[in-house]
């Protein structure tokens, strides 16, 4: 089938209400009221905040997720449409709330959050093999997060397996605790990319060592891309067993205004290095610019612009 489409973006769909500033190293206290910016309303998660980037980036991005009947699912539908995101597949499920978040960031850029699970939660595996003729399409997918699709997780192998089949590369991303080794030893053969953060890693694996971290996701029969997300230390990656790059972070272009959706933000740029055929050092490069013009806006992706990235990466 012709690839028509660059990337589907599947699962973690969300409306986020962003504050800042929030102090969130002291209780706020009964009664407390706090003096912040202008309040915004913006689309998160990592099907939303990378399918966004990777629009910005200039890939072809769509969406396979559910929201709810309700005015956060048309938000989110108008939002993305605005940024060319394909929403022919963004699903409203029958019964379902729209996944919503409360986004407290603190003068320094980190964030607290108060989250609703929602519809994006309930992406499953028959809605996923209903829509093969969508991967069939794709030249990548990309899902997330793991440990947080109680719906899916289970069943990711099989469902992974199916995709790889039409043609379509897999990636996942991770959120949260980053979950156990269970069920994701099963997951990793069907993974093309996989760059969990170290604090994610640590969990998954019981290994704190970078390489180790690798080889110990390599061992449970990843094939492809494997990776640790570093901070600001940067990355490390590996494209087969026993090779490793070393991807250091790029400053951001401005001060630092908010830390949400950086490591989407790196998948994304990463995703569209190899997209375009770029040399790993190249596409880890890119995915470092993105994820520091991510940390120079409120929110995961007003910072990113095509012409910033290549600016900070070089590349582009």
């Amino acid at each position: 089938m012709n690839k028509t489409i660059d990337c589907v973006c599947c699962c973690s769909c969300v409306a986020d209400l962003l504050v800042r500033p929030v102090p969130l190293d002291s209780p706020i206290g009964h009664g407390t009221v706090l003096k912040t910016d202008p309040i915004r309303l913006l689309t998160g998660g990592l099907a939303c905040n990378a399918g966004i980037a990777l629009a910005r980036l200039g890939m072809r991005a769509a969406m396979l997720a559910y929201v709810g009947p309700d005015e956060w699912g048309q938000m989110i539908r108008r939002h993305l449409e605005a940024e060319r995101v394909d929403c022919g597949r963004l699903l409203a499920h029958p019964t379902a709330g729209t996944s919503t978040s409360v986004v407290l960031v603190d003068p320094g850029g980190e964030r607290s959050f108060a989250h609703t699970f929602g519809a994006s939660n309930l992406l499953d595996r028959s809605t996923m093999l209903a829509n093969l003729d969508l991967f069939a399409s794709s030249r990548m997918m990309l899902v997330g997060y793991y440990s947080q699709m109680p719906a899916l997780e289970a069943d990711l192998a099989d469902v992974l397996a199916a995709v790889r089949a039409t043609g379509c590369r897999t990636a996942m991303d991770t959120g949260g605790s980053g979950g156990r080794m269970q069920p994701l030893d099963r997951i990793l053969p069907h993974l093309d990319v996989y760059v969990p953060s170290r604090d994610e890693a640590m969990h998954q694996t019981g290994q704190s060592d970078p390489r180790r971290i690798i080889d110990t996701l390599r061992g449970c029969g990843a094939p492809g891309l494997l990776g640790v997300k570093l901070g600001a230390e940067g990355a490390l990656l590996s494209p087969a067993a026993g090779e490793y790059l070393r991807v250091p972070s790029l400053p951001p272009p401005g001060p630092i205004v908010d830390t949400t959706g950086a490591g989407d933000s790196f998948i994304a740029g990463l995703l569209t290095g190899l997209l375009r055929g770029l040399p790993l050092p190249a596409a880890g490069r890119l995915a470092a610019a993105t994820a520091a013009c991510c940390l120079t806006a409120l929110g995961a992706t007003d910072g990113i612009t095509s012409a910033r990235v290549a600016g900070v990466s070089g590349v582009l």
